[in-house]
């Protein structure tokens, strides 16, 4: 199988060091494979996102060196496909509604089990309280204008993963161990650590997760390349895979670049966006070596 990877973005902010490692690499994975380097363009939040973030990550990339076959995917072209994955799994009864708001689910963990943890890789980790009311008023049809979530131990029985602790998730090491690490196989107690994910917020017909792995399916993406901050997020990716019959890349998730008080890079930081060492005159080669490359 050719090897196939993407850098997936997203239009909402300057694409900083961080960003510029993560499609580095993944690019040079491909090219060392003689495989091929894919462009996705993740603006489902229709909120954040900008025509003029998007026409920079172009200018960035492409001044990085990197280059990709066109036309670019874009998941906002894509929303009949994400809805029709939500119909099918709100048919076989493994989504339900929810009406919480992020003040009554902190409000829900404000006394939390001892040693129970309360963040997960979607922040406050739901407690279940509309699962319990909503499960039994399913109706046939999907509400569209709603907050739906995974009802994750009924995922995991449908996927033959009733024991979420020892369900096996192996991640391969890649054609740079020095950057990447080594095989691991993640066991975490799933329903403990991560619960009920939303696949569908109000404003945005979809969500990150579920989008993810129907593009990664759609554009036959062999080997994904993401920061170790997704670590947890891949586990809902791949009892997703499973879900929705999609095919599993493997994972290979990179150290982060972090700033020097060594927190991680995010869009705000500004200092150490691309654009801005381009117009300070540094060379493409000038950042893969500020990022170890």
């Amino acid at each position: 199988m050719t090897f196939r990877t993407r850098f997936a973005p997203s239009p909402t902010g300057p694409l900083h060091l961080g960003h510029a490692y993560s499609a580095l690499l993944a690019s040079d994975m491909a090219q060392a494979a003689r495989g091929a380097f894919i462009l996705r363009i993740e603006d489902i939040d229709k909120s954040r996102a900008r025509p003029a973030w998007e026409a920079q990550i172009y200018d960035d990339l492409a001044w990085l060196g990197l280059h990709w076959p066109e036309p670019v995917m874009r998941q906002s072209k894509r929303a009949a496909t994400y809805s029709a994955a939500l119909d099918a799994l709100w048919q076989r009864g493994l989504l339900y509604e929810c009406s919480c708001t992020r003040a009554d689910i902190a409000e829900a963990l404000s006394a939390p089990q001892e040693g129970a943890p309360l963040l997960g890789p979607d922040g406050l980790i739901y407690p279940g309280t509309c699962r319990r009311i909503h499960s039994l008023t399913k109706s046939d049809t999907r509400p569209t204008d709603a907050v739906l979530r995974l009802n994750m131990a009924e995922a995991l029985r449908v996927t033959g993963h009733t024991d979420a602790q020892t369900m096996p998730l192996e991640f391969s090491e890649s054609c740079h161990p020095q950057h990447i690490g080594t095989v691991r196989t993640y066991g975490p107690d799933i329903l403990r650590n991560i619960g009920d994910i939303v696949l569908s917020r109000r404003d945005m017909g979809t969500s990150y997760h579920l989008s993810v792995v129907l593009d990664d399916a759609a554009q036959g993406i062999t080997d994904v390349v993401r920061g170790a901050d997704l670590f947890e997020a891949t586990v809902i990716h791949v009892v997703l895979q499973k879900l929705l019959g999609l095919p599993t890349p493997r994972y290979h998730h990179h150290r982060l670049i972090r700033d020097d008080h060594g927190k991680r890079l995010a869009k705000r930081d500004d200092a150490r966006a691309i654009s801005l060492f381009r117009s300070e005159g540094a060379r493409a080669q000038d950042i893969r070596q500020m990022v170890g490359l």
